[in-house]
């Protein structure tokens, strides 16, 4: 994986965390968005780290990149985020949209989760974008009068799914086969009505009772 951040220091305590984790490879760094295209086309990394500001705004270079390489997942890491802006990358592609203010171990979740082909948003980003209403672009908003249709074990599934674990982790936790937790996901996916983890995890987000998604 790459990561890509014009401040040194915070850079180099991400690169640091992500490189303590043993299955976790840095196969490059840089400062602009600039270094980041050049290191989508020299090491295609599985994931691509991207300080939010580091984009001045743009989503161009974000687009360039997953148009090149559409094997690469993106994830962009922010002091803080309007439900607007994050709407607008998650629609351009962007896989990832992590707050500053996580912790390492929540950054290596969401890096493994990108790489296994899941997507992740923090869940308080999630609880802002369940808040818009009116262009239903997400399909949250369908999605949370249809909680009561599940079953306590897929809401209990869920509940872990807003966390970024992988289908792996889910069923290690559940002590249930990894097949056992994709049919799962699959019947909550048509259930909730919503197209994908990240829209199944923006309703859980603000819908699930907080102590199961603390569990």
């Amino acid at each position: 994986m790459g990561v890509i951040d014009k401040h040194p220091l915070f850079r180099d305590g991400v690169v640091l965390a992500l490189r303590s984790q043993a299955d976790i490879e840095v196969v490059g760094q840089g400062a602009s968005i600039w270094d980041a295209i050049d290191l989508a086309e020299k090491s295609r990394p599985h994931v691509l780290v991207v300080d939010a500001s580091t984009l001045d705004c743009s989503m161009g270079a974000v687009e360039s990149i997953l148009q090149q390489h559409p094997s690469i997942r993106i994830l962009l890491l922010a002091d803080e985020a309007s439900e607007h802006h994050v709407h607008a990358t998650l629609k351009r592609g962007v896989r990832g949209y992590l707050l500053k203010g996580s912790s390492a171990g929540e950054l290596a979740q969401t890096v493994r989760a990108l790489s296994q082909g899941q997507s992740f948003i923090s869940p308080s980003l999630a609880a802002k974008l369940l808040m818009r209403t009116g262009s239903g672009a997400t399909g949250e908003a369908t999605g949370s009068g249809h909680l009561s249709h599940l079953t306590a074990r897929e809401q209990q599934i869920l509940s872990i799914l807003v966390q970024g674990r992988s289908n792996k982790e889910i069923g290690s936790k559940l002590e249930l086969s990894e097949k056992t937790i994709k049919h799962h996901l699959t019947n909550i996916l048509q259930k909730l009505h919503v197209r994908n983890r990240v829209e199944a995890a923006l309703v859980a987000s603000n819908h699930l009772p907080q102590k199961r998604l603390a569990s």
